[in-house]
């Protein structure tokens, strides 16, 4: 029996998920399971990107523990974030995407090359938190100075188990410095914007080894493997966990929802940069997507109002409510706030009064929240979509399930499976 592990890491947790193919079916087997999250240093927000490096060890050694036999290793993350390497080592801190550090460098950017022409150029939508923004703010602040390499997160851990140093192409969409086109880092926004290019290397694909994993790390974790790229940005890899029927629309439902359909190319129209679409890159095909508001809001909801309670009671309780005003749950003070509540109580007319009441307008807010972005994509395209397959955690919510039906008029299929992992365990084993 041959085993594949896949390493899938998001903003709150990671996973070593073990597969293997058996009757056909891909088989998996959860074998590790860490905390992750931002952490607050010098009044900003950052990754212990230590730690997670330390969790991904003692995962992959949890692996070998169990299924000797490893062929591969492949890792996924959330996308933007990166770390900086020079000489003498890596250059801390590792900023979030939740750190409000890039106001100043968003305006200096579009001052050098407006928006409408990143558009054009890259099909990525506009988000304060793109690499594109962060490494600006890096090089205004002298961050890039003596800095030799620049590794989305994901590719930096498997450069910690490899030696290897490789840009994969799905996450680095989401720099917004990569040509629509030609697939590679875009030479005339780097030009433009004074950003060394010996930073950008040549981008690889999914499925493309990446190295074994060195010595140091083959006597900590008690095996060897090879470490290949998957999709590296999880959303990538989880449109490839997707059992679609056709080309139907999709939502990668967790801490953000990631709605979209496959394309074969990427659509950098007027219309779809002022719905602000994206075109990130998938295996094989153009991700046209929007990233809106997710499980994020409904998880600091219940950190601040019953962090104890049970998600069925909650559920319930918001089934139960009667509350019918709609927040616009994409507004920038549902990011980061410093309470949740209190993000709600300013954004509606009649400010909810009970548990039920927040967790209905939160559930109501996103399923309003989906139409709209679906009617958005649906004129773009030109095509009308029936299906939309929902996956992640947000799939086992069937009251938000329901209330996205009713609201999109759409089938809803929710697949309440780990389908990053399965993504990325697909890719390994069509090698």
């Amino acid at each position: 029996m041959k085993y594949f592990l896949a390493i899938d890491i998001g903003a709150s947790s990671g996973r070593h998920i073990v597969g293997w193919e058996e009757g056909g079916k891909i088989m998996t087997d959860e074998v590790f399971r860490f905390a992750n999250g931002v952490h607050e240093h010098e009044g900003h927000l950052v990754w212990d990107i230590d730690g997670l490096h330390k969790s991904v060890l003692d995962g992959v050694k949890a692996a070998f523990s169990k299924y000797a036999d490893i062929q591969s290793i492949a890792i996924d993350t959330w996308g933007c974030d990166y770390v900086l390497i020079a000489k003498d080592g890596d250059i801390r801190p590792v900023y979030s995407y939740r750190d409000e550090r890039t106001g100043e460098a968003i305006d200096a950017v579009h001052k050098l090359i407006p928006f409408e022409k990143l558009y054009d150029r890259t099909g990525i939508q506009f988000q304060p938190f793109n690499t594109i923004y962060q490494l600006y703010d890096d090089l205004m602040r002298g961050r890039l100075n003596g800095a030799t390499d620049f590794l989305m997160i994901p590719e930096y851990l498997a450069y910690k188990l490899t030696g290897v140093k490789m840009h994969e192409y799905t996450n680095a969409t989401t720099t917004g410095l990569v040509n629509a086109d030609t697939k590679q880092y875009d030479l005339k926004i780097l030009e433009a914007l004074g950003f060394d290019k010996s930073l950008f290397a040549p981008l690889h694909f999914a499925g493309e080894p990446v190295g074994r994993l060195t010595s140091e790390v083959e006597e900590y974790v008690g095996g060897n493997a090879t470490v290949v790229l998957c999709a590296t940005h999880d959303t990538g890899s989880a449109v490839e966990g997707i059992p679609m029927e056709g080309e139907q629309l999709y939502i990668s439902s967790g801490t953000w929802s990631l709605l979209g359909v496959k394309t074969p190319r990427a659509l950098t129209d007027e219309g779809s940069r002022k719905a602000n679409y994206s075109n990130e890159g998938g295996v094989g095909y153009n991700r046209y997507q929007k990233n809106i508001m997710g499980m994020w809001v409904v998880n600091n909801l219940r950190k601040e109002l019953c962090p104890e309670k049970p998600f069925g009671e909650i559920i319930a309780e918001a089934r139960a409510s009667g509350y019918e005003q709609i927040a616009d749950i994409n507004a920038p003070q549902f990011l980061s706030p410093e309470r949740m509540t209190a993000a709600f109580d300013a954004s509606v007319a009649n400010p909810p009064k009970s548990c039920g009441d927040y967790f209905r307008c939160a559930f109501l807010s996103l399923a309003e929240s989906y139409k709209r972005a679906i009617a958005e994509l649906e004129a773009n395209t030109g095509r009308t979509y029936s299906k939309l397959y929902i996956v992640g955690g947000g799939a086992k919510n069937d009251y938000l399930n329901e209330l996205t039906a009713k609201a999109t008029g759409k089938q809803v299929i929710a697949l309440p499976i780990e389908a990053t992992a399965i993504g990325n365990l697909k890719i390994q084993m069509k090698r």
